[in-house]
C-alpha cells in the first residue's frame, strides 16, 4: 500500500530534483517508441543522453491537445496494443477525441496517487466513500473509484445523477466522504432541503472531494456550510491520467502537486516563458511516471501560479493556487479579459442569492452585452424595493470587479437550466467573438 509515503512526500528539494531527473530519462528513453515523439525528439536531437538536468527539459517543444487530435487514436503511443489494458477519451464533440492510453502499472500508480490524495485530506479504510462521477470515458469515476478501493474505504460507485437516490444512499449507507463536482454538490444541498433534511445532523458526512470545475473561494464556503462538510479542491485532466494530479490537504490553501508523478512549469500563455512564482500563467506538465502515453510539455490551458511559502503540513511537494480558469474560458468584452470565476466570486458573497448563475454576452445594437442571471435564494424577501436595493448593489460589486457594468436580473429559484453534470456558465451569442 502506498497511500502514505512520507519518504517522498517530505522529500528534500534536492533529492526530490535528483528523482525527477531519473524518471525523465527513463520517460524520454520510453517514448522514443511513440511515433508521435519518436520524430519531435529526433528533429530536436533529443535523447536519453541528452538529457542530463531538469533544465535539458526546455530542449523538448510544448505537447498541445492539438497534437494529440492530429495523431488520434494511437499515434503517442508508447507501448504496444496487446499491452495496454485500458483507454479514456475526451467527448470529442469538436473533432477527434484525445485518447490517453493507460497499462496495468499506469493503473496502480493511479490508484497509489488518489489513494495518497484522499488520505491526505484524513480519509482512511473506516470511511464510506460515495462517488457521485460518471463512470465510462470520464476518468472522474474510474480514478476515485480506485483510489478509494486502494485505500480501503468501503465505495458507493453511485455514478452521475438521479439526486434522491443519492441521498438514500449516503442516508442508509451512512457515507462519510463524497466526490462530487461544486455545482452537483450544491444542487444535492438544495435537493436535501426540498425533501426536509438537513444534512448537518441528518447525515455522517464530513469530507467532500470537489474538482472539474473551475469554482471560488466563496463558493466553496457556501457548499461547506450547505453540507456540513470540509470540501477540498482535487485537480486532475485525463491527458494526466485524471483526478489526482494535485490535491488539497487540510490547510486548505493551495493544492499539492506531485512532483514525483509530474514536472510542473507554469508559463506566459503568450510568450511560453516561465513567470515568477506568484504571478499567474498557465500550467505546464510532462508525465514522469507512466509507460503507455508519457506526456512532455503539455499546455493544459489552466491558469494558475505556484505558491511560494511551505505548507505547515510538512510536505515538500509544491503548491499551485486554485485554479483561476482556463485561457480559452476567458471572455474578451470591449477589449477586457473576464473569467467567469470573478462574477461568481462576487454572488457568492450574497448570502439572498442562490448558487445557479448565467452570463450571456449578446451584441445590441453596435455594443456587446453582460447579462448576469441569478436565482435567489432561500432567505431572500419577496419586496420589489429590496430586491432593487439588491440588484443595485450586485450591479456595483460586479463592475468594481471586472470593471464592466452588466445587467443583473434576479430570477426565481430554480428558473435557470439544472445540470447533473459539468454546469454551463456562459452563452456568448456574438457572432464574431
Amino acid at each position: 500500500m502506498k497511500y502514505w509515503e512520507k519518504e517522498i512526500e517530505t522529500m528534500k528539494r534536492s533529492d526530490l530534483e535528483k528523482l525527477q531527473l531519473e524518471r525523465l530519462k527513463k520517460t524520454v528513453e520510453i517514448a522514443t517508441h511513440s511515433p508521435f515523439y519518436g520524430k519531435v525528439f529526433k528533429e530536436n536531437n533529443i535523447s536519453t543522453d541528452s538529457i542530463k538536468s531538469l533544465e535539458d527539459l526546455q530542449r523538448i517543444p510544448f505537447t498541445t491537445k492539438e497534437d494529440l487530435r492530429n495523431n488520434y487514436p494511437f499515434g503517442l503511443a508508447a507501448i504496444s496494443l496487446e499491452k495496454a489494458v485500458r483507454l479514456h477519451s475526451s467527448s470529442g464533440t469538436t473533432g477527434n477525441p484525445t485518447v490517453i492510453l493507460h497499462s496495468q502499472k499506469d493503473l496502480d500508480e493511479w490508484a497509489n496517487q488518489v489513494a495518497r490524495c484522499m488520505y491526505m485530506v484524513g480519509l482512511r479504510d473506516t470511511d464510506v466513500f460515495q462517488n457521485t462521477s460518471g463512470y465510462g470515458m470520464f476518468t472522474g469515476g474510474l480514478g476515485f473509484q480506485y483510489g478509494a478501493e486502494r485505500l480501503g474505504a468501503l465505495t458507493v460507485p453511485a455514478a452521475a445523477g438521479n439526486s434522491a437516490r443519492q441521498i438514500k444512499f449516503i442516508m442508509d449507507f451512512g457515507t462519510t466522504a463524497l466526490h462530487a463536482i461544486p455545482s452537483y454538490a450544491t444542487r444535492l444541498a438544495e435537493i436535501f432541503i426540498e425533501m426536509g433534511l438537513n444534512p448537518r445532523k441528518d447525515t455522517k458526512l464530513t469530507t467532500l472531494c470537489i474538482g472539474a470545475e473551475p469554482h471560488s473561494e466563496e463558493q466553496r464556503k457556501r457548499i461547506e456550510e450547505l453540507l456540513g462538510v470540509k470540501a477540498y479542491n482535487c485537480f486532475g485532466m485525463s491527458e494526466m491520467n485524471g483526478p489526482g494530479v494535485a490535491f488539497e490537504c487540510t490547510e486548505q490553501n493551495g493544492l499539492h502537486i506531485w512532483e514525483d508523478y509530474v514536472i510542473v512549469e507554469i508559463v506566459d500563455p503568450e510568450t511560453l516563458l516561465p513567470v515568477e512564482d506568484g504571478e499567474v500563467g498557465e500550467l505546464v506538465l510532462t508525465t514522469i511516471n507512466r509507460e503507455a502515453m508519457p506526456l512532455f510539455r503539455y499546455r493544459t490551458r489552466d491558469l494558475t501560479c505556484f505558491l511560494p511559502e511551505d505548507c505547515p503540513c510538512g510536505r515538500t511537494h509544491r503548491k499551485i493556487a486554485r485554479l483561476k480558469g482556463r485561457s480559452d474560458d476567458m471572455i474578451i468584452v470591449k477589449g477586457v479579459n473576464i473569467f467567469p470565476i470573478q462574477i461568481e466570486k462576487i454572488l457568492m458573497n450574497f448570502s439572498e442569492l442562490g448558487m445557479n448563475y448565467l452570463i450571456t454576452i449578446d451584441t445590441i445594437g453596435n455594443n456587446d452585452e453582460i447579462l448576469v442571471e441569478v436565482e435567489l435564494g432561500d432567505l431572500c424577501v419577496d419586496d420589489y424595493l429590496e430586491l432593487q436595493a439588491l440588484t443595485k448593489k450586485v450591479t456595483h460589486q460586479l463592475k468594481d470587479e471586472i470593471l464592466l457594468t452588466p445587467v443583473v436580473k434576479l430570477v426565481g429559484k430554480g428558473s435557470l437550466p439544472q445540470s447533473e453534470g459539468k454546469a454551463v456558465r456562459v452563452k456568448d451569442l456574438r457572432k464574431n467573438h
